[in-house]
């Protein structure tokens, strides 16, 4: 009985020594941000719940030893009612502990933010054109994720590429019965085309073989046989083929490729624009960034009022570039938008701003640092957990929410970047991508054709600014 009773009461040192732990590992704890303030304070709490909780177990404990001595049948009812207090506190401290620092993990490793907020019930189904060619791991995931998107979205699915060869993928990935029920139910159709694009190729390929995958796909948004289109291919052939075959919006000298980065918020992503489809630009087309981006975050990312911010070195308006000094003026100078300033590299994922424009150069430096932040940070993380059993205790509670905020983190989970200022929905996704990114792409590209974006995109011709 003697031994029973210790092992109860080391329940709440083993809480107390994890609350410690906690304390003890800023790194861990640092990660979280926002959580950071909830944690401290659920370990405060947690820590001074358990040491009460270890104080009525000492003094029933001893109340129970002296008792035994006299009437030890009392002594077993008194040790029953101490360990009841054990296990009632020690659900107390849990119960308070994890909501308050679990909670915070929990709801970054949560992946839905405002995209995903699709009203299926009032939305019909869309036809969108996917180049099934496209991208490093061509057909077999961009297959798998258009499948999964079908049965997840009111989207249908026009997928275009060698007929023979997603056949074949699809017997080797144990899909073949499931496209062909989509197929049945005229859900999905396969389109044939030719060979893509290569992603060494030059932009202009897509001039010449006319037959390539994303090419047909955007002649089918072109003949409006589908709405939208989406490619895992040659970013700068898609572009090109959106330009020459689907034409830029009248007014929008060049279009731009619009990138979703994460913030402390994430129901609130900040887009930035031109993350590699200019890397040479003049303060009229960064102007025009701005205006683009505008409308796509009232729209799609459903802001009242988007708050705009200038890429650059500092906050002042004297600080930048002759480019930074030229595109300060325009911006602050433009009535249609709320103009926010200058925002620092620092500024970026903060959250003070909705939308950020600059150059298609530094865009694209900025959007490979992101990719690379997720898989970096979790790599530090595992180098600084103790070893040992508590390094162990701890990874077993860290180990699947670090992996998701490596995701987070890591634009490449996050599907797809809208081309805007083209006549039509392109949605460009990375060439890694994988059935996870397909769906993620395709859910953008729905988002988009529901909210009717293309609608105020071209109300964009009526401004005076695009016509002088």
């Amino acid at each position: 009985m003697g031994k029973e009773t210790a092992q109860k009461i080391n329940k709440p040192r083993a809480i107390r020594r994890l609350v410690i732990w906690y304390k003890r590992n800023s790194a861990v704890t640092s990660i979280v941000g926002t959580a950071a303030s909830s944690a401290a304070t659920a370990s405060n709490v947690a820590g001074n719940m358990v040491s009460g909780a270890g104080t009525v177990v000492t003094t029933a404990s001893n109340v129970a030893g002296n008792v035994a001595g006299n009437v030890v049948s009392s002594a077993e009812s008194v040790v029953n009612t101490a360990s009841s207090v054990v296990s009632n506190a020690s659900s107390i401290a849990k119960n308070t502990l994890q909501p308050l620092v679990f909670d915070p993990l929990k709801r970054l490793q949560n992946n839905d933010n405002i995209l995903d907020r699709v009203e299926e019930s009032q939305s019909k189904r869309i036809w969108i054109a996917v180049d099934g060619m496209g991208g490093d791991y061509a057909p077999g995931p961009i297959l798998e994720g258009c499948l999964e998107a079908i049965s997840r979205f009111p989207i249908n699915i026009k997928f275009v590429g060698k007929i023979e060869k997603v056949k074949d993928a699809a017997e080797k990935i144990g899909l073949a019965e499931l496209l062909e029920n989509e197929i049945d139910n005229n859900r999905l159709e396969l389109i044939d085309s030719g060979e893509p694009i290569g992603m060494n190729e030059e932009a202009t390929a897509v001039r010449k073989r006319k037959n390539a995958s994303i090419n047909v796909a955007m002649d089918l948004v072109r003949n409006n046989k589908a709405e939208a289109v989406y490619s895992a291919g040659n970013s700068g052939a898609m572009m090109a083929s959106a330009i020459f075959r689907i034409g830029r919006l009248k007014g929008i000298d060049r279009p731009a490729i619009g990138a979703l980065f994460p913030t402390r918020d994430q129901t609130r992503p900040v887009l930035v624009l031109d993350v590699g489809a200019n890397t040479d630009c003049k303060p009229s087309y960064l102007h025009q960034f701005a205006l683009l981006g505008n409308i796509y975050a009232k729209d799609v990312l459903q802001v009242k009022k988007p708050r705009i911010g200038l890429l650059n070195i500092g906050e002042e308006e004297c600080k930048g570039n002759d480019l930074s000094l030229k595109t300060f003026e325009l911006l602050s100078s433009e009535k249609s938008f709320d103009f926010g300033g200058n925002c620092e590299g620092r500024d970026v994922l903060s959250g003070s701003f909705d939308v950020v424009v600059c150059d298609g150069f530094t865009g694209n430096i900025l959007l490979k640092f992101l990719e690379s932040v997720g898989g970096v940070l979790l790599d530090i993380l595992r180098s600084e957990l103790p070893r040992g059993r508590r390094g162990k205790v701890g990874s077993a509670f860290l180990k699947s929410n670090l992996l998701r905020i490596k995701k987070r983190l890591d634009h490449a989970e996050h599907g797809g970047a809208l081309l805007l200022g083209v006549n039509g929905i392109c949605v460009i996704g990375h060439g890694s991508s994988k059935s996870l990114s397909v769906v993620s792409a395709l859910r953008l590209a729905h988002s988009a054709v529901n909210h009717g974006v293309m609608d105020n995109l071209k109300q964009l011709q009526k401004l005076q600014v695009l016509n002088s």
